[in-house]
């Protein structure tokens, strides 16, 4: 297999999908299906289960994506290394945080990386609140801890590195502050705040007006500059935010009550994001310790 077949071939093998592996790859739908019919006829077996509503990998799909996911991952490892010997010095990936308490949260991903590449110093700095991506701007930012989905379109989804439930955070005074969860159609009649470049979970796609699963309306409150300005405006009662968990941890204050969104709610993801055309091997096995 060449190197651009075992990437469309194991990218289609995570996201079970010919569009989404087309969009992540930066190549046509056509070329990944063509890729996979090639292969296919040249192992003469099939890979892929396909049916109008589903991809599925096969069992020998499924062994051979195991066993060329690992030695991808050695090949990965080989050339940072080479790299880093190249150098002569010790190498540093640095990780830019769209919310910084998820250095902790993802600890087990940054541990097996640090076990393949124990010379490499993995250094997290902070991403701008409003716009995260701006960070992958800077010479010295590799890759991008950020909320799930990635829509910029020069930017590249990685793996998850965190998944985590939904909290509400409110005011304590506000009318939810004292249930044990709410839902989603909780949501309207709320003025729902939201971070500068997307809010998450339950902005992506907002159709207008927004609406819950029940068909009522939520108002969606202005941008937040900063995160100490959208607690800020949750504790005086101008809106309502849904929140990763960690939040009631990271920043509990008597002002503010995190209400968890009940086991039917999505959770909020964290994955990694990188710029299309700037390829890292450290990256990728950063990417690589994230998949397990």
């Amino acid at each position: 297999m060449e190197r651009r077949e075992i990437e469309i071939f194991l990218a289609l093998s995570e996201e079970l999908h010919f569009g989404r592996t087309a969009e992540r790859l930066y190549v046509s739908q056509a070329r990944v299906s063509q890729t996979i019919a090639a292969l296919e006829r040249r192992f003469g077996v099939a890979l892929f289960e396909r049916t109008s509503r589903r991809v599925a990998l096969t069992p020998v799909g499924r062994r051979l994506a195991t066993e060329v996911r690992a030695g991808h991952g050695r090949i990965l490892a080989a050339v940072a290394a080479a790299v880093e010997a190249g150098r002569g010095i010790d190498t540093v990936l640095t990780v830019a945080l769209e919310a910084p308490a998820v250095a902790d949260l993802m600890a087990d991903v940054v541990a097996r990386f640090r076990d393949r590449f124990p010379r490499v110093e993995v250094r997290f700095v902070e991403a701008d609140f409003a716009d995260p991506a701006t960070a992958l701007d800077r010479a010295d930012v590799d890759v991008l801890v950020t909320n799930a989905p990635v829509v910029e379109p020069d930017l590249v989804e990685g793996p998850v590195v965190v998944r985590e439930p939904a909290v509400l955070a409110v005011a304590r005074g506000h009318a939810l502050a004292g249930r044990d969860e709410v839902s989603v159609d909780d949501l309207g009649g709320q003025v729902v705040l939201r971070a500068g470049r997307r809010a998450a979970p339950y902005w992506h796609p907002a159709p207008e007006p927004w609406c819950t699963p029940g068909g009522a309306t939520v108002e969606r409150g202005p941008s937040a500059a900063t995160f100490q300005d959208l607690v800020g405006a949750v504790a005086r009662g101008e809106g309502v935010c849904p929140l990763g968990a960690h939040a009631a941890d990271y920043f509990s204050r008597p002002t503010i009550a995190f209400v968890p969104f009940a086991d039917d709610a999505p959770p909020v993801a964290w994955c990694l994001a990188w710029r299309a055309g700037r390829p890292s091997s450290l990256v990728d096995a950063l990417a690589l310790a994230a998949r397990g």
